[in-house]
């Protein structure tokens, strides 16, 4: 259940965030068109396009990462191998994002930001562990995939009061 609900508002957070990086890209692009100002020689309409594709491909990278949480919290199972990648590349750029607004915007944008990260973070660790076999846990399966089961060489840890401490 928490699972699925910090899935699906990571999911709202981030469509949240890429319409507001979208929308300041594109004021940004438009200022710069409007000053029409060369800055070391660059051209000032290269300079606004470019303000427009970055704030494109930003909105449709956090679009991505939303899509990929909520898929997690319709289904309530881990992120494949190709959506963890995108969300820890998302959650890597949301901390360098957030310890250069420190600086430059403010302690109000780095804690906004690494809200974000904590809802990408629980999103790739509150599901546990994928198996190496194919995710099947003990007891599923007809035992035709080919040995992806337990292992049965290990014996079965000892009941909850037999455990003992390992240091003296």
């Amino acid at each position: 259940m928490l699972r699925r609900l910090v899935a699906a508002l990571a999911a709202i957070v981030l469509v949240a965030e890429a319409a507001v990086l979208v929308l300041v890209h594109i004021v940004l692009g438009r200022t710069t068109a409007n000053q029409s100002m060369s800055i070391a020689g660059s051209d000032p309409d290269v300079m606004s396009k470019a303000t427009y594709a970055m704030g494109a491909g930003m909105g449709a990278f956090l679009v991505l990462c939303a899509v990929i949480a909520a898929a997690g919290a319709l289904r309530d199972r881990p992120p494949g191998r190709f959506a963890r990648a995108v969300l820890i590349g998302a959650a890597a750029t949301h901390a360098v994002l957030g310890i250069l607004a420190v600086g430059l915007v403010g302690w109000a944008a780095f804690a906004t930001l690494m809200l974000i990260l904590a809802l990408l973070v629980l999103v790739l660790t509150l599901y546990p562990a994928a198996r190496p076999g194919g995710g099947k846990g003990e007891g599923e399966g007809d035992g035709a995939d080919g040995g992806a089961g337990p292992v049965a060489d290990t014996p079965p840890p000892p009941p909850y009061g037999e455990l003992k401490p390992t240091s003296p």
